[in-house]
């Protein structure tokens, strides 16, 4: 019990200190890319980037599921990347901040691999990806694909949710709503926006109306991007049969009292495939859904915080 009481509690503090004393991103300027891989032709995907001078490495951060580039602990982590001297793109997969663009799919890295082959990152010779929950996913399927960035060196995923017939399962059960309820506001929103711009799957009133993530997923996901059914929408999307092509140094970081990502969903996954010898997984047994306490340990860094931990992991690598 204590240790569910920990998972809530670190999942839920780092929303409300936001609200209370949001972050503030430092100044950062519009990068802005076409994909030309979408349902309904091509698509602009944003993000804001953070230059320096005095570095060639670039730290490419991924939100998760409902979440955008002005998400907590993207600014966070921007600031914490700037502080140990590198550029940052935070970047919105399509439709994320509201832009109208489309939506996104787990599956769906060619979003990450525009952005960094754009031209206006060309100056950078070394790139690192982080990324959180679903974003995490994204960022592992990216390096598993075999179209990577020469450039892309290494990557971490953090709480990633790496079998999606198993996290939709545990997001979906009913002590967890007020999770649920949390992404599919995010994800209505981003629905809404796009709606207004092109011709969507539902209407939007029935879509506002979707209570569950694997009813979003059946009735709008599978038939936006052309799936039979939600089951095979999570077997061809899913990153963990795939984990044996990582083709960068990677570490996978999971907590184990993560309330949206229960262990349950993320062990049986990891022992049902092969995984590449480059990736590293690691379980802290402290701290809840990409919110840790000061003071957790990867080993990696001499610093408190888990954010400088990865990234100081990220460019040894």
């Amino acid at each position: 019990m204590q240790r569910i009481i920990h998972g809530h509690f670190w999942t839920i503090a780092p929303v409300l200190k936001q609200l209370v004393r949001p972050a503030r991103p430092s100044p950062s300027s519009v990068l802005a890319v076409q994909v030309d891989d979408s349902p309904a032709g091509p698509v602009r995907v944003f993000g804001k980037i953070h230059h320096r001078s005095a570095t060639k490495t670039l730290l490419v951060i991924i939100h998760g599921l409902g979440g955008n580039s002005e998400s907590h602990y993207v600014v966070e982590t921007a600031a914490c990347a700037e502080r140990l001297g590198l550029a940052c793109l935070r970047l919105n997969m399509r439709g994320a901040g509201n832009d109208g663009a489309d939506i996104y799919h787990p599956g769906l890295h060619s979003d990450v691999h525009a952005a960094i082959s754009s031209p206006e990152l060309g100056g950078y010779e070394r790139v690192l990806i982080l990324g959180y929950s679903l974003g995490g996913h994204i960022a592992l399927r990216y390096v598993a694909s075999g179209s990577l960035d020469p450039r892309v060196r290494a990557v971490a995923a953090v709480c990633a949710p790496i079998d999606l017939d198993r996290a939709v399962t545990a997001i979906d059960r009913p002590e967890r709503w007020v999770y649920r309820r949390f992404i599919l506001a995010g994800l209505k929103d981003m629905y809404k926006a796009a709606a207004a711009r092109r011709a969507m799957p539902l209407p939007v009133r029935d879509a506002l109306a979707i209570g569950t993530m694997r009813e979003w997923d059946r009735r709008i996901m599978t038939r936006r991007f052309g799936y039979p059914s939600a089951e095979a929408y999570y077997r061809s999307e899913s990153v963990a049969p795939r984990l044996r092509d990582v083709a960068v140094p990677a570490l996978f970081i999971a907590a184990e009292a993560d309330p949206m990502v229960p262990h349950d969903t993320v062990r049986p996954a990891l022992d049902a495939y092969p995984l590449s010898p480059l990736l590293q997984v690691r379980w802290l047994p402290l701290g809840g859904h990409i919110g840790f306490p000061r003071g957790v340990s990867l080993d990696h860094g001499t610093v408190p915080d888990i954010e400088s931990q990865i990234i100081q992991w990220l460019q040894r690598h």
